[in-house]
């Protein structure tokens, strides 16, 4: 991709739907980690991501076909789309094996270090520029999603920190995908292509990890673990993570990315009603940190009554 084309999508603002998209797949992907942790009596977590995986190649092609999209037409993204596919496959590998280790309360605050990555990839490789008050705005949403979800937390040993390693490795290579979306010729891949590449290359391995732990399914899964498996695998897969990637070859990685820290207050409130879990003051400290982090890292630059322009966007 050019450097006029990263700037361009650098510097332009998320729009009204495309903020009210963000929160739709934040909320989606909170209350995603509620399901995947109703379903684990029934289904073993490798398991469960691989089955997920194999779901959603259906809705993946019928959309494909729906739209009129080539799925198999030879375009030039078939390398960027064999390498995202392969590190999206092991970004689940880390995250599930590192869950084995860890509390989730420390996975999913290490998991979204994930922001932090796209922004120095994007500086790096994508041209993108994020002013001091941007990188400030992303340590107050990553403070906020610390104290929701109450780290530090004792009793930490050895075996706890390699979790922790392992879900950050995950949430740097979630970031590594999103980079190559933007960043490669998959940029101009319809969204349904360029993700399809990650889930069918994601079914072998993860299949292969969860052979390799020696995980089965000991019973006949519920109906709600059925009924959840889906949820995760057509909406959740199969829509939300194509409406992804749609922004992302639109919008600024790294400010779509900084949206993410919303998930995981999002998954809390969906514990309390679902789980019982207890709701705090410190939930409330940390939903505004997450909310003036957001502001901070979307607002546009202004001096007096105008608006500074990007230096790195070509008038």
């Amino acid at each position: 991709m050019s450097s006029n084309e990263g700037s361009s999508s650098a510097g332009r603002p998320l729009s009204p739907v495309a903020v009210a998209l963000m929160l739709m797949l934040c909320v989606s992907w909170g209350f995603n980690q509620i399901a995947v942790k109703l379903v684990l009596p029934d289904i073993p977590p490798m398991l469960q991501a691989t089955i997920r995986s194999v779901g959603a190649l259906p809705v993946l092609l019928l959309m494909a076909r729906l739209r009129g999209v080539k799925m198999f037409a030879s375009d030039g993204t078939l390398g960027a789309g064999l390498f995202a596919g392969v590190l999206f496959g092991i970004e689940f590998v880390m995250i599930y094996q590192g869950l084995r280790l860890t509390t989730a309360s420390r996975a999913v605050v290490f998991l979204y270090t994930a922001p932090f990555f796209v922004a120095l990839g994007s500086y790096q490789f994508l041209g993108e520029r994020l002013r001091g008050s941007q990188w400030g705005g992303l340590a107050l949403s990553f403070a906020g999603v610390a104290l929701a979800i109450g780290v530090p937390q004792p009793n930490v040993d050895a075996s706890v920190l390699l979790g922790d390693l392992l879900i950050v490795a995950g949430g740097a290579l979630w970031a590594a995908t999103t980079l190559i979306a933007k960043g490669t010729r998959l940029r101009n891949a319809a969204p349904e292509k360029a993700l399809g590449y990650q889930v069918a290359l994601s079914v072998p391995i993860l299949g292969l990890a969860a052979l390799i732990s020696g995980e089965t399914i000991t019973h006949r899964p519920a109906m709600l673990s059925v009924s959840l498996i889906a949820y995760q695998s057509v909406w959740v897969v199969g829509l939300t993570f194509t409406l992804w990637f749609a922004l992302v070859k639109t919008y600024s990685a790294s400010k779509l990315s900084a949206f993410t820290f919303i998930t995981p207050l999002f998954g809390v409130v969906a514990s309390y009603f679902i789980m019982h879990d207890t709701l705090t003051l410190a939930f409330g400290a940390a939903a505004l940190l997450v909310i003036a982090g957001l502001y901070l890292v979307n607002r546009p630059e202004v001096t007096g009554s105008q608006v500074v322009p990007d230096p790195n966007v070509p008038a």
